[in-house]
């Protein structure tokens, strides 16, 4: 296959002029495959169209029988057209009847053909079809004439991603328009139906082909300078960005960006005659095709440095100054590789429907906020930017972590169904609002909420809860962009106190560190974050830190009574250092003629194991305890709950973790100090039922949870469960988990869960 006089230069610009004739789909596609065979000298050239049902189907030919086209339809793992589209891989054969997945079609005549080339036509990574060229002759075919080809098609996957051949094939539409499922992981309850919205706006290419290519390889040059200089300020700075960018990150970006093979692919791809732009749009969909099909979990993760290292270059190349303002539509569901807590709070809550992310887990702060919004949140779906365009109708299901792109009549009348049959739940829930959670058996349980933002406090009169058993201080230092000062916290906790009334709020100081990096403070490098420098840790060693906050809060709470939790409590000592530091700046305060708090309680998170080896001593010190379930079960099994592996490998019901809870409220009974649970298991109708029988009274959760928790508790025996708890734990293995006992128990006894 010679080049012809112009080579892929030409070609591209013959390509040009055809895209812009005022001609039919079908007209326009005929005469693109007249001109790839003229121009490479090829006897055939055929165009496959993958549908959304995993069929490739001739859409046109020169050379082949054209009465087979739209006639000749095979699946996608089928001959060697289907090898290239699953493998995502040019295909070179000198005699393509010899191979052994060659699938003979008398309808199209190929059989007098022997040399064959066939490229995939991919856009994001994503397979929409396969272009091949043939030749009478046993050839091989050069990698220039590979590299041609494979630039060719990127124009014509753009056409085919346009939707312009729909009408081709009524029938079933290109695979871009595919229905898609997936499921990733429950980060936020709730179902939201709508439509995509891009966090990050995927950047269109309006011009493919260059009309000066010297002009375009400069362009490239300078752009690849310009992104390489970026990163190497910021990792000499040390600098995190975006959503908490580590060093290792950087230098990851920083190795790519400098990989001689990827901007040589990029200035090749520039030579045959693309834009800059879409010469790096073209190289990173291969990279992106190639990638998601590795079964190394460690090279699939590295799509996201690609992914990222090639937006910069694409941003750099248009000048793209950022996002801007943009208007939310109705129905919208943000989907994002990731995003911080700050910026989901930018968008328009009214016309928010869902949250889909490629990270998060259900214990980061983006999923805090979602629940905090009661916005359905979704997250780890794997490729989730690639597998949608804007304005794509999907589901987020938050309730199972699965997410429905492009559904069908059916799955959206399903979906449909579940959410009035949960308005009609919600209803329910809203009619017990004003009445006591109080068992059959006569026991009352204190039901609050967990909150980080005055928003959540809303949530107050819609629930009916009896205050807050959780704030989190930490989310108004997340979402600003300096330290807040001592008086922007000091209005922040009265806007707090004013919003609860004389209900109880349990104030907890600042848990920073770990996962939750300030975005203005340089991240801390540490082998194991999560067992690192952080919470009270951070404020006994920075004690400026920790008393700005601890005088603004009692500023705040002049006259009233104030509740103060720490957290990441290790050692009775640690609680009694904080508890003179709270005195100290009450000696200051009065001093100076402000107003005290009515009354100061002074509590501990229990969430390190070691406080169980303490349980009197700490609940004879402190005022009050509460019971930070996340963590103190992840560092009991020494299990990372964000990690899908291992996350599964113990239950919060089994007998270990349960003999952890009735030690803790055995002991702050006996003491007299109140115990509340504001972990998540709080807010689930099963587990909270097993706290209850294990002697908890208070229980603090998310507001989506204090109506399912307090339809459970109008109907639960609590002294039934008690009894039925002692006698499993006494029965059980040690291991043995006493969900399906506890499950059996709640059905028998008509206890909803």
């Amino acid at each position: 296959m010679p080049a012809a006089p112009g080579g892929p230069r030409l070609l591209l610009r013959r390509l040009r002029e055809a895209m812009a004739e005022p001609v039919s789909p079908q007209a326009r596609l005929d005469r693109i495959v007249t001109l790839i065979a003229a121009n490479v000298i090829a006897e055939v050239c055929s165009v496959y169209v993958l549908s959304n049902d995993n069929i490739l189907e001739l859409f046109a030919t020169e050379g082949l029988n054209r009465e087979a086209v739209h006639l000749t339809r095979m699946r996608s793992d089928e001959g060697l057209v289907g090898l290239i589209a699953q493998t995502a891989e040019p295909l070179s054969l000198s005699d393509a009847q010899s191979h052994p997945a060659f699938s003979y079609r008398p309808e199209t005549g190929e059989e007098a053909y022997h040399a064959f080339l066939g490229v995939p036509l991919l856009r994001a990574g994503n397979t929409l079809g396969v272009l091949v060229v043939q030749n009478k002759t046993y050839r091989v075919y050069s990698e220039e004439e590979i590299e041609a080809l494979q630039t060719t098609a990127m124009v014509l996957s753009e056409m085919i991603a346009s939707g312009e051949l729909q009408a081709l094939a009524p029938g079933s539409g290109p695979a871009t328009r595919r229905a898609v499922s997936q499921r990733g992981v429950a980060l936020a309850d709730g179902i939201g139906l709508g439509h995509v919205v891009l966090h990050e706006p995927r950047i269109v290419i309006k011009q493919l082909i260059a009309e000066n290519v010297d002009r375009e390889v400069e362009r490239l040059e300078l752009a690849i300078g310009e992104v390489r200089s970026a990163i190497d300020d910021l990792v000499e700075r040390g600098d995190s960005i975006g959503t908490g960018e580590s060093r290792e990150v950087l230098e990851t970006v920083r190795m790519f960006a400098h990989d001689k093979g990827w901007l040589r692919r990029m200035r090749e791809a520039v030579q045959s005659g693309l834009t800059a732009e879409a010469a790096v749009e073209r190289v990173q969909s291969d990279n992106r095709a190639r990638m998601m099909r590795q079964s190394d979990p460690y090279l699939r993760d590295r799509l996201h440095d690609l992914d990222d290292l090639a937006n910069r270059l694409l941003r750099t190349l248009i000048g793209h100054e950022g996002n801007g303002e943009r208007v939310l539509p109705e129905n919208a569901i943000l989907v994002a590789r990731s995003m911080g807590p700050a910026a989901l709070l930018d968008y328009d809550r009214a016309k928010l429907r869902g949250v889909v992310l490629e990270e998060g887990g259900p214990t980061s702060h983006i999923a805090i906020v979602a629940r905090a919004l009661g916005i359905p949140a979704v997250g780890e779906i794997a490729n989730a930017t690639a597998l949608c365009d804007a304005g794509d109708a999907i589901i987020v299901d938050g309730a199972t972590g699965e997410i429905q792109v492009r559904p069908g009549p059916e799955i959206e009348a399903a979906y449909g169904e579940m959410v009035r049959v949960r308005a009609k739940r919600q209803e329910q829930y809203r009619a017990l609002r004003d009445q006591p959670a109080v068992t059959r058996d006569g026991v009352a349980i204190g039901l609050q909420l967990n909150a980080g933002l005055l928003i959540d406090l809303a949530h107050l009169a819609e629930t009916g809860a009896e205050g807050v058993g959780l704030f989190r201080t930490e989310l108004q230092f997340m979402v600003a962009q300096r330290m807040p000062s001592a008086a922007e916290q000091q209005t922040l906790y009265e806007a707090v106190f004013a919003a609860t009334g004389d209900l109880p709020v349990t104030v907890r100081t600042l848990d920073i560190g770990g996962d939750k990096i300030l975005p203005y403070m340089p991240a801390l490098e540490e082998e194991n974050p999560a067992l690192g420098w952080r919470a009270i840790r951070i404020g006994l060693d920075r004690p400026a830190l920790l008393r700005v906050q601890l005088r603004a809060l009692l500023k705040a709470a002049g006259g009233r009574p104030l509740k103060i939790m720490f957290p990441m409590v290790a050692t009775v000592d640690e609680f009694t250092r904080a508890k003179a530091i709270v005195e100290r700046e009450m000696a200051h305060l009065r001093r100076h003629g402000h107003p005290l708090p009515s009354v100061c309680r002074l509590g501990v998170m229990v969430e390190v194991p070691s406080l169980l080896f303490q349980i009197d001593e700490i609940a004879r010190a402190a005022d009050f305890l509460s019971v930070g379930s996340n963590d103190l079960m992840q560092f009991l099994f020494a299990v990372d709950r964000e990690n899908r592996r291992v996350a599964g490998r113990f239950d919060t019901l089994s007998v270990p973790a349960l003999r952890a809870f009735r030690l803790i409220a055995e002991r702050a009974a006996a003491a007299g100090c109140p115990a509340t649970v504001c972990g998540e298991i709080g807010g689930k109708p099963l587990e909270a039922m097993a706290l209850i029988g294990l002697g908890f009274r208070h229980l603090s959760m998310s507001p989506a949870a204090i109506g399912p928790v307090k339809a459970m508790v109008l109907n639960l025996d609590a002294s039934a469960v008690a009894d039925l708890i002692e006698t499993e734990m006494a029965r059980a293995g040690d291991g043995e988990s006493l969900r399906p006992a506890l499950s059996a128990f709640a059905k028998a006894h008509g206890v909803p869960i």
